[in-house]
């Protein structure tokens, strides 16, 4: 069941509101003693999460299928940089990580138990989830229900506190059945920030068509309390007329060095040789930029350029822009912390 992005809550009464997590998706199916983790892609999470497949098998009910998200828990919120570090090759890691900081099921929908119940609308599978987990879930720490309310006020609640674990809410239609690959059932509401920060650096297009190199992603930087300047990610919504005298711009400020801090271009699994080539800049120009999360000293996807601010020093994007307040209210209707 996919997630159509729009920009408000709806409103009406055939609408259900969940907070939206920042996790891994995942339907957990359970025959007798066999359980599998799927991913939204329908990739097989099974060695990746050893403590859930563990936690299912102690779940009195041996056949049902469950929709929920799976999410780690470090210092009070949830850590996507933590959840990442789970997919990793060796199973020792796996099983060491599983150890010290267990994944939590959060269970949205019940698709099947004592039969099948992804044809029912929703209204009929919520009540179905909430009895299964009233008498299933007490008995492991791992499994969680997740919060849901036919009231707008709280999802204008969950919307103002994400953060630190959610990132909006979603809001699914009442009267349809489980709606499995099409996004006629299911909205998804961001809560969209923005934060002010150093241009560092750049790098150029991958273009080898035109006349000459224009810039194509301006890399973002933000000052730590000790005044050095990291690296927090990029923004390469530019429009194409406005790139060449953007380049001649930033090509007369180049210098050797501009990150003090963390810089991109270090050794990751996911870089490739053009993403480790950039050019640094002096930090004269600041920029606001909105995204949608920041964590692990980053943003977590690409930004959205809103302005420029040339009212703004480069020595005031700091991180406390950035540094999120407000998750642990909401985790805590989760019980995270008990069964």
């Amino acid at each position: 069941m996919e997630a159509l992005s729009v920009e408000a809550i709806p409103i009406g009464e055939q609408w259900l509101y969940e907070p939206k997590w920042d996790g891994f998706r995942c339907l957990l199916k359970r025959d007798g003693r066999q359980v599998d983790l799927q991913s939204k892609s329908g990739q097989k999470l099974n060695r990746y999460f050893p403590e859930i497949i563990a936690g299912a098998l102690t779940i009195r009910a041996t056949s049902f299928v469950l929709d929920g998200e799976l999410v780690v828990q470090t210092g009070g919120q949830f850590s996507f940089d933590g959840l990442l570090q789970r997919i990793h090759p060796a199973a020792s890691r796996v099983k060491k990580l599983a150890a010290e900081t267990p994944a939590l099921f959060l269970a949205f929908d019940l698709l099947k138990s004592k039969s099948d119940l992804a044809s029912k609308p929703l209204f009929k599978r919520r009540p179905a989830l909430e009895d299964f987990a009233a008498r299933f879930f007490s008995k492991t720490n791992l499994f969680r229900l997740s919060p849901a309310s036919t009231k707008l006020r709280d999802a204008q609640r969950w919307l103002a506190a994400a953060g630190g674990g959610s990132d909006g809410v979603i809001a699914k239609r009442l009267d349809l059945a489980y709606q499995a690959g099409n996004r006629e059932g299911m909205q998804k509401i961001k809560r969209y920030r923005s934060a002010d920060c150093v241009i560092a650096g750049f790098r150029y297009g991958a273009s080898r068509q035109a006349r000459r190199q224009v810039v194509g992603s301006l890399l973002l930087g933000l000052y730590d309390d000790d005044g050095l300047l990291h690296h927090v990610g990029y923004s390469s919504g530019i429009k194409a007329q406005n790139k060449p005298a953007l380049t001649d711009k930033l090509e007369a400020i180049k210098q050797a060095q501009s990150f003090t801090g963390n810089a991109p271009g270090g050794p990751s699994r996911w870089s490739t040789k053009r993403s480790s080539e950039w050019q640094p800049i002096k930090p004269k120009f600041v920029v606001e930029v909105s995204y949608d999360h920041f964590t692990g000293g980053r943003f977590r996807h690409g930004t959205s350029i809103m302005r420029w601010r040339p009212d703004k020093k480069p020595r005031q994007c700091t991180f406390e822009q950035v540094r999120q307040k407000s998750g642990s209210a909401l985790l805590s209707e989760l019980r995270v912390d008990g069964g």
